[in-house]
């Protein structure tokens, strides 16, 4: 989200992706794992590059031919710097004729699926204020920016909201996964034992919920209440909108420069159409974990 605040608002940048690259978005740190035809070329082309796989993150912008071969490479925000690096791999490209690559079997491991039967529902996050007012660019980017992730319901869960019910694992679920500050980066989830108060209830679709989560040293916390509908049709939940909103504090490792002491946060919770690419992304809790982000 905070790149189409910064590189992807850049107008000559998006007409070159438009009409002279084909765009691809992954998450690296499954590509870079990956045991199947699709993460070998991802691999393939992190390698000729500074990012190469065993190293740690291959996180950054590459541009690559047909053949796997890495044109440019950038791990840098800005427009000036990306769209210089476009261009200069405009210039190295050379068309070549390659075999299609076969599909293959995809890694499972790497490759899940929102639970059948289940929900998919998009999660959009925002600080509300306490920023400290800067000048630099950058930091008004990030300080604006939304955080966006899914929250996969299973098919037990979805039948017991259809039926009036507010599951316990589903609550918790949101609380530990869902209830983060990742606006400015990846976040640190919530262990069970910083789980301080969950309670809800939902009566004739109306869910109502308080949520205390504090680490043992106090650093970081969230304490908010979740106000939302839910309603059903054929036993089935046509509608899901959520609001949680209280008061955050601290950060994590990947998420500095939040606001000092105490700043509102505000997640919302709709449930998913489908018609968007990005429902089938899975949660980032779930990276690496998904059976215990469903338990």
């Amino acid at each position: 989200m905070i790149d189409r605040e910064s590189t992807f608002a850049n107008p000559s940048i998006v007409k070159l992706l438009q009409t002279q690259f084909i765009p691809v978005a992954i998450d690296q740190a499954y590509q870079r794992r990956q045991k199947d035809n699709e993460g070998r070329f991802y691999q393939k082309i992190a390698n000729q590059s500074p990012r190469k796989v065993g190293r740690g993150t291959t996180q950054g912008l590459f541009t690559a031919d047909a053949s796997g071969r890495l044109l440019g490479f950038t791990n840098n925000r800005g427009a000036d710097r990306v769209l210089g690096m476009m261009k200069s791999s405009l210039q190295k490209h050379r068309p070549v004729k390659v075999a299609a690559i076969a599909k293959g079997t995809p890694d499972a491991r790497y490759n899940p699926k929102p639970p059948t039967g289940g929900l998919v529902v998009r999660v959009t996050s925002k600080v509300l204020g306490g920023y400290e007012k800067t000048d630099n660019e950058y930091r008004r980017i990030f300080q604006a920016s939304l955080g966006r992730d899914n929250l996969w319901i299973r098919a037990a869960e979805h039948t017991a909201l259809a039926k009036g019910e507010l599951p316990k694992s589903l609550l918790r679920r949101i609380a530990r996964f869902h209830l983060v500050d990742n606006t400015r980066g990846e976040p640190p989830m919530w262990d069970n034992n910083e789980i301080k108060k969950l309670e809800g209830v939902l009566r004739k679709g109306q869910l109502r919920a308080t949520v205390h989560l504090r680490t043992a040293n106090n650093d970081r916390g969230y304490e908010a209440q979740l106000f939302g509908r839910i309603e059903t049709k054929n036993g089935k939940v046509t509608r899901l909108d959520l609001v949680a909103k209280g008061t955050f504090w601290g950060e994590g490792r990947y998420t500095r420069n939040a606001p000092k002491g105490r700043f509102p946060l505000a997640v919302a919770f709709t449930l998913a159409d489908g018609k968007d690419a990005a429902d089938s992304i899975p949660p980032q809790g779930s990276r690496g974990w998904v059976q215990g982000y469903l338990k």
